[in-house]
């Protein structure tokens, strides 16, 4: 079962992008291999819906978090390491003697190279064996990584590979014990060797991804079955936003909708992006922006917070958002485990029918007890007409007035909001004496 997510949602909440900044996996991206980061690419694009899975690769990170330890290798001998072996090799002990013959003599009255890249891939592939054994030697025995620690520690230990380990590297060989061992790592072990190459890109991310939660004060999430249907966390923020105030949140079966209300730049838009960034590191067994937080996992989240018009299609803004909507309710109607949030529905029409709209789609919305939702609007009138639906539980994000400049606490509180300072704002802009000037 895979984790559904549209791209939509991958913006609004500005997960992927290696090169973007503020994005999440910006945040995350401290690997220093090319193998670290394509591995890191995949946890990003395939949340885990496993809730063993999830905890188990949280629990890894948790590990090396407190372990603190360092990556052991040096960057330019893995790669170098990774070049040699793609090379590849004749299939047999002759025919890799014979080229490594002629790579030989070619050196010697050309300027070819071949042979020297051979010598020198060689040359970085024992210090790199050396390194990770060392590595798998100390840390072998303990954690939750102890297990995948060991099978490359076996494939280490192997005689013909402990002897390669051995040799001097600084020492000229013999063409034929070249020969030999290129064949061995290229073709009899070259599974194991991509084995181990995985196992250094694996703890790559491992450190890096636990390196940046102990550096942010950041948590890991306890994930739970699906069917307990329960999202809660304390102190929960934005990972991206630094000083970023926490709230507690809790959502479940019987409280299955957030209807939250709020001024303009109360917080609003941010903490629904907290609460979904949460849960998709969350779903990853990534470190989460909490004090603590535990999740029943989830098969796919649904976001509707920056939907604009589509000029390709046609769309107006309000089509776009019914569109959206459309889309959403075919999702949850798919029978799924969703998280789906909407953030100001139908602000693209007029004020009577985003009454209207925004009333009866929560209503139907609240029906799928299997999904949690969070729906945020202005039009604070719709929270009172839902006050008879005993599983939609209303927050808002508070606004204190000092004189007439509005301050945001961006602490959620419970109830509905009376706040409307829209005018105040833009009396305090000073745009109406502009205009009349």
């Amino acid at each position: 079962m895979s984790f559904s997510i549209d791209r939509q949602t991958l913006d609004e909440l500005n997960l992927l992008g290696k090169f973007r900044q503020g994005s999440v996996y910006h945040l995350f991206n401290q690997v220093k291999t090319r193998g670290g980061e394509q591995l890191l690419d995949g946890m990003f694009r395939d949340p885990l819906t496993s809730v063993t899975e999830i905890n188990m690769r949280s629990s890894i990170f948790r590990y090396f978090q407190e372990a603190a330890l360092r990556f052991p290798f040096d960057v330019q001998q893995v790669n170098s390491m990774r070049e040699y072996l793609d090379a590849g090799s004749g299939k047999s002990g002759i025919t890799v003697l014979a080229g490594v013959f002629i790579k030989k003599a070619l050196a010697g009255l050309t300027r070819d190279e071949r042979f020297k890249k051979i010598v020198q891939g060689m040359q970085a592939t024992i210090v790199t064996l050396n390194k990770c054994f060392a590595f798998v030697e100390a840390q072998r025995t303990a954690g939750p990584f102890a297990n995948r620690m060991q099978e490359v520690h076996r494939i280490l230990s192997e005689h013909a590979l402990t002897k390669l380990r051995n040799i001097d590297i600084y020492k000229e060989l013999p063409l034929q014990t070249l020969a030999r061992y290129d064949h061995l790592l290229k073709s009899s072990f070259a599974s194991d060797m991509e084995n181990v190459l995985d196992f250094i890109y694996e703890v790559d991310v491992y450190i890096a991804v636990s390196d940046v939660s102990r550096a942010k004060g950041f948590t890991y999430a306890e994930a739970l079955p699906a069917e307990s249907n329960l999202l809660e966390a304390t102190g929960l923020r934005h990972p991206c936003i630094d000083k970023a105030v926490g709230n507690q949140l809790r959502m479940q079966e019987d409280s299955n909708v957030l209807f939250l209300t709020g001024a303009n730049m109360a917080g609003k838009s941010t903490l629904m992006k907290a609460v979904a960034i949460g849960l998709y590191l969350a779903q990853m067994g990534f470190p989460v922006a909490a004090d603590s937080m535990r999740f029943s996992v989830r098969e796919g989240l649904y976001t509707s917070i920056n939907v604009a018009d589509n000029i390709h299609l046609g769309y107006s803004h309000f089509y776009a958002e019914v569109v959206r909507v459309k889309q959403a309710a075919e999702a949850a109607a798919s029978g799924k485990r969703l998280l789906l949030m909407f953030d100001e529905l139908f602000k693209g029409t007029n004020v009577k029918d985003a009454f209207d709209g925004t009333l009866s789609v929560t209503e139907a919305f609240a029906e799928y007890r299997k999904c949690l939702f969070v729906v945020s609007t202005h039009i604070i009138e719709v929270g009172e007409s839902l006050k008879g639906k005993e599983n939609i539980r209303f927050v808002y994000m508070p606004t204190i007035l000092e004189g007439s400049v509005p301050k945001y606490t961006y602490r959620l509180a419970e109830g509905i909001t009376e706040d409307r300072q829209g005018m105040m704002i833009i009396r305090n802009e000073g745009i109406l004496e502009m205009i009349q000037a």
